[in-house]
């Protein structure tokens, strides 16, 4: 998985190679003149070398992002009350608060599905600014505001741009997906926050493990184990597995991140011993890295799902605490009458969710199916409020839908095909993490396609799209400087017109997503007004 990226320094305009890869024969990069030269190993390159200017950037990412996400953050409202699915979560987070226990204990508040993470975070919420909009929503604000930030760093390490991350925060900005989430007392906010900032921490991991390696190989010379060496403990890691664990308190679907984070963790470990020389790169794996990450990115992630549950154990009233009393009989009759309480409220979370299906009759006007969901085809409608307003005509409305930016989510399919073509052909491993992670996030939504499902559940494929987009942007830019300079060292035509056309695009994405502002938001507009955003027939 090593690629000619590893051995490439990205300033401000990103792309230009570096010098000749070192010999792993030399272990300060100089050849013996007396021998042939040796493997190769990557020149020192571990993320981005601007960093003052990639603070100031990313110190301006994090400002738009908040200035959009909090605007008029309590609108709209279904007369002062939840919208859509708050009113599931929103009513819970305040019980969760109000319970004096931090967990549900009241069963007709319905819905208990989810664990209590999610909720937690919306309850933080309310003990600032009450049972208000501003209350439910401003957790979610501050995540959405934390995601947009974090795409800006995973996108500016993958690459070693400054130039590609900022052009991620800004695709990320503007996405519809990711802003109306954020505005939204919804859980699917909260995992995919956890899970951006694992991935976000696993690509830092990456990036101190092969220091770490690198530092090792000029102290010792080349590896002469079989194994390479141990590396130490490893606080990325460790605290994605954290994050992981949160993710899976918030929603179930957070498993699938922590298969595929953890494969991946140990393909980086993997590639990188192998780019370091050492003899035996996967048996190397197994006897080093194997257990320790298990240990962070398996174990770590159950042991915080089951202690999400703690308030459940405390409490005397939550919910099916206890429906099964007394001894057991049978095999497991020696587990605690808790923990089979427990394995009761988990089985019927799992039993609502395998009958959430059309066949049992469940439909929903605006429910979709995931082949959807890449270009935004079947998008939601929130909320909707028609009648007379201050919008300059007798008839106005106040729409709020889930619509992907038609300028991102429509490109969907040519970057994930070259992301693909990359990865298979050129060995490109940053389009490889963004496979896993988008792939995590979309392809275990087709193990039962007659499940009810909406498009609020994509809002996890989103800062991988943003991601892989940025990523072709910059190999884009890359193509331009490697097209000859006029004699006197000015930009070509061509080169002029490559960088035109990747400001254009990114002026379309931010013209689309101004468009599309008074239905991402809710203001007043005409009927009319509301009629030309709908661009498709899929979407009404």
């Amino acid at each position: 998985m090593t690629t000619a990226d590893d051995n490439a320094t990205s300033s401000w305009l990103v792309v230009r190679p570096s010098g000749t890869p070192r010999s792993i024969s030399s272990p300060g990069g100089v050849e013996d003149l007396g021998r042939s030269p040796g493997r190769t190993i990557p020149d020192p390159v571990f993320g981005a070398a601007d960093r003052r200017r990639g603070l100031l950037v990313g110190i301006v990412i994090a400002v738009l992002a908040s200035l959009t996400r909090l605007w008029d953050l309590t609108h709209p409202t279904d007369k002062g009350t939840p919208v859509f699915d708050e009113k599931h979560y929103v009513p819970q987070g305040w019980q969760v608060l109000t319970g004096a226990n931090w967990i549900e204990d009241n069963p007709a508040y319905g819905l208990i599905v989810h664990p209590p993470v999610g909720k937690w975070m919306l309850a933080i919420g309310q003990a600032v600014f009450g049972y208000t909009p501003m209350g439910w929503r401003i957790v979610s604000a501050l995540c959405g505001i934390a995601i947009v930030v974090m795409v800006y760093c995973a996108a500016r390490r993958l690459a070693r741009s400054t130039l590609v991350g900022a052009m991620a925060g800004i695709l990320a900005i503007c996405d519809g997906v990711l802003f109306v989430q954020s505005r939204m007392g919804m859980l699917d906010i909260f995992q995919t926050f956890f899970v951006v900032a694992a991935f976000t921490a696993l690509i830092a991991d990456r990036d101190q493990m092969r220091r770490r390696l690198d530092d090792a190989y000029h102290r010792r010379g080349p590896f002469s184990g079989a194994y390479g060496p141990r590396l130490g403990f490893r606080w990325y890691r460790f605290t994605a597995g954290v994050l992981l664990g949160l993710a899976c308190g918030t929603k179930w679907s957070g498993i699938y991140f922590v298969v595929a984070f953890t494969l991946m963790s140990l393909a980086f470990d993997v590639a990188a011993r192998r780019a370091y020389g050492v003899e035996r790169p996967w048996v190397g794996v197994l006897a080093r890295d194997l257990l320790p990450s298990s240990l962070s990115l398996a174990v770590m992630p159950v042991l915080l799902y089951l202690g999400s549950f703690a308030p459940w154990f405390a409490s005397e009233t939550s919910v099916y605490r206890y429906q099964v009393s007394g001894g057991g009989s049978g095999a497991l009759g020696w587990v605690p009458a808790a923990w089979r309480s427990l394995w009761y409220y988990q089985s019927g979370i799992l039993k609502f969710h395998e009958g959430l299906t059309n066949a049992a009759g469940n439909h929903h006007p605006w429910e979709s199916k995931p082949w959807t969901w890449p270009m935004g085809l079947r998008p939601m409608l929130y909320a909707v409020e028609t009648g007379p307003d201050r919008c300059g005509a007798d008839e106005c409305a106040r729409v709020q839908m889930l619509i992907g930016t038609p300028a991102i989510w429509w490109a969907a399919l040519p970057v994930l095909a070259w992301a693909v073509w990359s990865f298979a052909g050129r060995r490109d491993w940053r389009y490889g993490v963004v496979l896993v992670a988008y792939g995590a996030a979309f392809a275990p939504w087709f193990a039962n396609i007659d499940r009810q499902m909406y498009f609020f559940y994509a809002t996890l494929m989103a800062p991988f799209l943003i991601i892989g987009l940025a990523l072709c942007l910059g190999d884009v830019l890359r193509y331009g400087a490697t097209i000859p300079r006029r004699a006197n060292d000015s930009p070509s035509d061509r080169q002029i017109l490559i960088v035109g056309l990747v400001a254009l695009y990114l002026a379309v994405v931010i013209l689309n997503f101004a468009w599309l502002w008074p239905v991402l938001t809710g203001v007043p507009i005409t009927k009319l007004h509301w009629h030309q955003e709908i661009w498709l027939p899929s979407w009404s």
